[in-house]
């Protein structure tokens, strides 16, 4: 065996060992959070971190919402309005006061379809109360709800919220404080929610 056809048949080696070492090595699909951050509930936390506008949101929306409806009893959705600029705030006002007066459900799926497939224009509150108004929303009810004493304070804790979280991009899921995950296709999304999920649950039994 000559020289050349030995080092031809040692790089295979490498080649094939190295492969399979990688194809056996699982992907990791999420990431820590440094430091980890309080949770607000007791069951299993999921936070989506998200935009009306954004397109990749709007692209998870509907695999997410179908999770949503038959998640586990131990967990709980929670959205958190990205603000990243200024005029990403009026969102966060409709999503919050929408929650307050609990039509949250009613117009949801319509915000992301105004901006995603319709261009409908939602920059402010007159725009705004126009659009939910349209979806059954009481008018009055949101206005009062959108302009609340409380509101502010709301705003304030999800531009907080982005900083502590590290939010870079939407969408991001926070599970339990301190894993997230992001930069996903919708699909694989859920797949590594459900993982991280159950990879939690039994952290928690082993605590116990």
């Amino acid at each position: 065996m000559n020289n050349l056809f030995k080092t031809v048949l040692v790089a295979a080696a490498l080649f094939t060992s190295s492969t399979v070492f990688a194809g056996e090595e699982p992907a990791v699909a999420y990431k820590m959070l440094n430091p980890p951050q309080p949770t607000s509930t007791k069951k299993i936390e999921v936070l989506e971190f998200f935009f009306y506008g954004c397109s990749h949101c709007y692209r998870l929306h509907t695999p997410l919402s179908t999770w949503e409806k038959t998640m586990p009893k131990d967990v709980e959705l929670i959205f958190v309005p990205t603000i990243f600029r200024d005029n990403m705030e009026p969102m966060a006002r409709t999503l919050y006061a929408l929650e307050g007066i609990g039509q949250l459900k009613k117009a949801h799926d319509a915000l992301y379809r105004a901006w995603n497939v319709d261009n409908v224009q939602l920059f402010d509150e007159s725009s705004i109360s126009d659009f939910v108004a349209q979806q059954g929303v009481d008018r009055a009810k949101f206005s009062a709800a959108y302009n609340s004493f409380s509101m502010q304070s709301k705003v304030t804790r999800a531009k907080q919220m982005v900083r502590s979280y590290g939010i870079t991009g939407t969408p991001t899921l926070v599970v339990d404080g301190k894993y997230t995950i992001s930069a996903l296709q919708p699909d694989d999304t859920i797949r590594v929610l459900k993982d991280v999920i159950a990879k939690v649950r039994k952290e928690r039994a082993g605590r116990k």
